[in-house]
């Protein structure tokens, strides 16, 4: 009979933490699928056109330049999503950021700007012409400092226009390492 509670108390140990897991999660409201998104949702779009762009297969002439040295190749991209996963990681919608952006829009151009410079995705801005997204373009900033010094600085320029080009611009300084430069366009062929 010792054996029977000491099992019940090991099972209740064990199991415990994994009902209480589920009724918190139960407890969450749903934030899932598109239910409320403020802003332009950029990690549903480049998902998307990841997905158009593997049935599409297009040739794309790709250079890569890291700190002078450049190649160019002309390839087929088997892995859009990663390809395009930098434009996803720009995503700014989520709950916590619903009143970090300013939101302007003129003749077809809607511009998102952090109200925060630690904010590491500084703009957005979508080029729309008849609902159709014309032009991406994204400023990403991110520095860490530690007693006012520069340990780890980042700069990305973005750019993406559907069906001709996209381009990563990246300046990255490294207190240990300094300066490194990259940069990779893709000019996707549309025959």
């Amino acid at each position: 009979m010792h054996w029977c509670k000491r099992s019940y108390k090991i099972a209740l140990i064990l199991v415990a933490p994994v009902l209480l897991s589920c009724l918190v999660q139960s407890c969450k409201p749903n934030l899932s699928g598109n239910t409320g998104t403020k802003f332009f949702d950029l990690k549903k779009y480049f998902t998307d056109e990841s997905v158009r762009l593997k049935k599409l297969n297009p040739l794309v002439t790709k250079t890569a330049d890291y700190n002078a040295t450049t190649e160019t190749q002309k390839v087929r991209i088997s892995d859009w999503k990663t390809e395009l996963g930098i434009f996803m990681e720009s995503d700014i919608n989520k709950p916590a950021w619903k009143t970090s952006y300013r939101i302007s829009t003129s003749d077809g151009i809607t511009t998102y700007a952090a109200i925060d410079s630690a904010l590491k995705t500084q703009y957005i801005i979508i080029k729309r012409q008849n609902d159709k997204v014309k032009l991406v373009l994204i400023y990403n900033h991110s520095r860490t400092t530690l007693f006012g010094k520069v340990l780890y600085e980042t700069r990305e320029n973005l750019s993406y226009i559907p069906d001709s080009m996209y381009r990563v611009q990246k300046r990255q300084y490294v207190r240990t390492l300094g300066f490194k430069n990259y940069f990779i366009r893709g000019l996707i062929d549309q025959r």
